[in-house]
C-alpha cells in the first residue's frame, strides 16, 4: 500500500520534512521512497507542494498519513475536515506507583 507522509531530513534542532510517496512498510526515518512531492520548514513557515503529482498520487490510491492530510486540507489541494493529530504522552516513572518486588520482599535462600 502507498502511503503520502513527511520524511526528515533535517540536522538536530533544525528540523526540515520532505513530502514523499512511499511504501507503507518501508520505515519512516531514512527508508526508500518513489518521488518526493513537496518540503516543509517548520521553523519559517515555508511549504511547498507539487500539487498536479499530489493529485495524480492520490488517483492511484496512495492514502496520506494524517499529519499530511491536515496539510493538504490547509493547501486546499483535498478538501474536506480535518483530522485530530496527538501526540503520544510521554510516560513518567513515580515511585509511589511502584509495586513492591515479587514474593513480598522477602529473601528466602535456596539452601537449607
Amino acid at each position: 500500500m502507498l502511503v503520502i507522509r513527511l520524511l526528515r531530513v533535517g540536522k538536530k534542532n533544525q528540523p526540515f520534512f520532505k513530502i514523499v510517496v512511499t511504501d507503507k512498510k518501508n520505515p519512516p526515518r531514512g527508508g526508500r521512497f518513489l518521488e518526493t512531492l513537496g518540503s516543509l520548514n517548520p521553523l519559517t513557515k515555508e511549504r511547498g507542494f507539487k500539487q498536479e503529482r499530489i493529485k495524480y498520487w492520490l488517483s492511484v490510491g496512495a492514502k496520506p498519513s494524517p499529519r499530511v492530510y491536515n496539510l493538504l486540507v490547509d493547501e486546499k489541494i483535498i478538501e474536506g475536515k480535518k483530522i485530530n493529530v496527538f501526540k503520544k504522552p510521554k510516560t513518567k516513572f513515580i515511585a509511589s506507583e511502584a509495586r513492591p518486588p515479587a514474593g513480598g520482599g522477602k529473601f528466602v535462600s535456596g539452601a537449607n
